[in-house]
């Protein structure tokens, strides 16, 4: 009887933290009497089979131990032959080989270290599996399954995937041997993952280049048929190379048609423009659809506001045709607070790097950011166009640490808390411009500063920084209504995951790393409130009292 140690389940998933490649460990024992000249060999094969019904974060895996029999011949030969000259074997969970001995020894000393090999592996709190030898002399196979759960995190966020597709062994062994190499990638191990496999190795080089080679290499073998992303493990952090069958990434598919869903919302969004701009209809907005007439009186300020938020879309449709990247139809959302909370475009392939990732998030607050503070400080210079303009209180200025600033820097002395103060009302559009893509520039979810910061600073970071930001804007949310209704969409509709990019290991140039630190900044400046007086005597009043 011949005993065999299985690993743990725990040491198990330890091992690899998401699915085990095959593993093969073989041991010979000897014949017993009635068969001469033949030998048994156990091979136990340990392997990982994903359980249907599983999701990203969690999955279940059957280890499955085979032992079948061999005829003698040249084992020792073979063995070094696989495995080299060490006479170990070569398991990664420490599976125990005994070699029995000859096939001239008499049964009474195979049994004797039979129940010692026993004894010794029961003591040290180890599985033991007893198989009886002569079951092994028909070349049947005996399979035991034990099902392990095995918590893994995803390296693929936030994309569908359709796992029935699997990729082949021999397909495997072709991207190991061949696509792979000691130049770009030395794999060391590989799991399944999601209907494609997960390669674990050394990366050699630089990421860029060596993403190119591999791309192309596997182009050569196999067409368009697979997939290439090189990432960062989320498990311990080191670079990994995906590869998935291109069939099992499905697009994202509406019940409504997209140009339909945009239209609509487009509508609403213009609407909620011109009333934004009419204050006697948002102290009764049930009154509107009674005074139909007076939304004309709003229509220069949603002409400029709508200028900006057009700029900053048009800024991302250029920079995604001069980085390869497919945009989907904008939707506009409205708002009656601020007219519009700007626009959700939707990225329809795969983003190449993050250098491209933060080309395409920078343009559109890049562009929306320049407009908007061209028309702020041509409100503060130009007097009103009839003479009289907009007559407001100067402490609405206190909103803003940017508009704040430049009042007190452009107007001066005539800046004073409790004085009615005649402005050109395009200082408040141009306001509400930037509002807007200030908004958009949170770095949270999939909002442009969210797209930003990943590109910056990786998924971690970016992930966490975008956790801070929700957390921030939901205790704002507590006295903004702006910021409460902001919340809510980012929640439902952009926290993300951001779907992988083909190569994410690649930092970005300084310079555009420079632009797009600027533009989180600048959005910083316009949602901070300004919080120094702008009449200097209260502030001298403010220190002789105390």
């Amino acid at each position: 009887m011949t005993s065999l140690l299985l690993p743990p389940p725990q040491a198990a998933a330890a091992a690899y933290g998401c699915c085990h490649c095959l593993l093969l460990a073989s041991t010979t024992v000897p014949a017993r009497s009635g068969c001469v000249g033949r030998a048994s060999r156990i091979t136990l094969a340990l392997r990982c089979l994903p359980i249907t019904g599983h999701r990203l974060r969690s999955r279940k895996v059957a280890c499955q131990a085979t032992t079948e029999t061999e005829p003698e011949g040249n084992g020792d030969e073979e063995d070094k032959k696989e495995f080299g000259d060490d006479a170990s074997s070569p398991s990664v969970y420490n599976v125990a080989e005994a070699n029995g001995p000859g096939e001239n020894d008499s049964s009474l000393d195979n049994k004797d270290e039979t129940t010692n090999a026993e004894a010794a592996l029961l003591s040290s709190g180890d599985t033991v599996q007893d198989m009886d030898a002569d079951a092994t002399s028909t070349n049947g196979i005996q399979e035991n399954v034990e099902v392990i759960e095995v918590a893994s995190g995803s390296p693929l966020p936030g994309m569908k995937l359709d796992d029935s597709v699997r990729i082949p062994k021999a397909t495997i062994d072709i991207l190991k041997d061949q696509v792979f190499g000691f130049d770009t990638f030395f794999v060391t191990s590989q799991e399944p993952y999601e209907g494609g496999v997960l390669f674990k190795g050394n990366l050699r080089g630089k990421p860029a280049k060596s993403y190119e080679k591999i791309t192309s290499r596997l182009q050569n073998k196999f067409g368009d048929e697979y997939k290439l992303f090189l990432l960062i493990n989320p498990e311990d952090e080191k670079p990994v190379a995906v590869v998935i069958p291109k069939q099992t990434l499905q697009p994202e598919t509406t019940a409504v048609p997209e140009w339909f869903a945009a239209a609509a919302f487009g509508l609403v969004t213009i609407f909620t423009l011109l009333l934004r701009n009419v204050p006697v209809l948002q102290e009764n907005l049930l009154s509107t659809f009674d005074n139909l007439e007076l939304l004309k009186d709003g229509l220069s300020g949603a002409l400029v506001t709508g200028l900006i938020i057009g700029v900053h879309e048009i800024g991302h449709i250029l920079a995604a045709r001069e980085s390869g990247i497919k945009l989907g139809v904008p939707y506009f959302v409205p708002s009656w607070q601020i007219g519009s909370f700007g626009g959700i475009t939707r990225i329809v392939n795969i983003v190449r790097n993050r250098e491209d990732l933060l080309k395409l998030a920078a343009a559109g607050p890049l562009a929306g950011f320049s407009l908007g503070f061209v028309l702020l400080l041509l409100g503060f210079v130009l007097p009103p166009s009839d003479g009289l303009g907009l007559v407001i209180d100067p402490t609405v200025f206190h909103e803003s640490f940017l508009v704040g600033g430049l009042a007190k820097l452009l107007l001066g002395d005539v800046l004073k808390e409790g004085t009615q103060l005649s402005i050109n009302p395009l200082v408040l559009w141009a306001w509400a411009g930037l509002l807007i893509n200030a908004i958009n520039s949170i770095p949270a979810g999939e909002l442009d500063g969210g797209r930003i910061a990943l590109a910056m600073w990786g998924r971690k970071v970016s992930s966490r920084i975008s956790s801070l930001a929700i957390g921030l804007l939901g205790v704002a949310a507590l006295f903004n209504d702006v910021a409460f209704y902001w919340v809510v969409l980012i929640f439902f509709l952009q926290r993300g995951p951001i779907a992988p990019l083909s190569e994410e290991i690649t930092d970005p140039e300084n310079s555009y790393i420079g632009i797009g630190a600027a533009i989180l900044l600048f959005g910083l400046l316009v949602c901070l409130p300004y919080p120094f007086p702008f009449d200097p005597s209260q502030l001298t009043d403010m220190d002789f009292n105390f």
